[in-house]
């Protein structure tokens, strides 16, 4: 098996500027963070799937969504292990651990291990990373 070695999604830096809004262009692309209680989505309620702003991949689903009480929206797992990778982040004079888009590499948020069960870990996400697409009724 072949070892991934670079990112899927390349975009040169004028090219996610222009793609993104300049909230999203600081938090994904140069590791910002959002004030807690701001952000989209972090009291949302509704079934759905969570993206990446930046390439549209599946990151997490409501089902593993919780409050965490941190005004910014937390989860207990990705939606699949593939789907973030995690980077030592020694800013802030403290080792965490940040999580970005395995796809494109998009600065996410960091995960923690004060979670609820069935992991334990509390991935505390940028909102304005991420966008939301509501489950569709069944309809019938």
């Amino acid at each position: 098996m072949a070892e991934k070695t670079k990112p899927r999604v390349t975009k040169t830096e004028a090219d996610w500027r222009a793609q993104l809004t300049p909230e999203q262009f600081h938090v994904t692309r140069k590791g910002g963070t959002e004030r807690a209680f701001t952000g989209p989505n972090w009291d949302n309620k509704e079934q759905g799937t969570y993206h990446c702003v930046c390439c549209g991949r599946p990151l997490f689903h409501s089902e593993t969504k919780f409050d965490s009480g941190t005004g910014w929206p937390s989860f207990h797992s990705p939606i699949d292990a593939e789907a973030v990778t995690e980077h030592k982040d020694r800013s802030l004079f403290m080792v965490r651990t940040e999580i970005r888009c395995a796809d494109c590499e998009a600065h996410l948020g960091h995960v923690f291990p004060d979670g609820p069960e069935p992991t334990g870990l509390r991935y505390c996400m940028n909102g304005t990373a991420m966008t939301f697409t509501p489950d569709e009724s069944d309809g019938h």
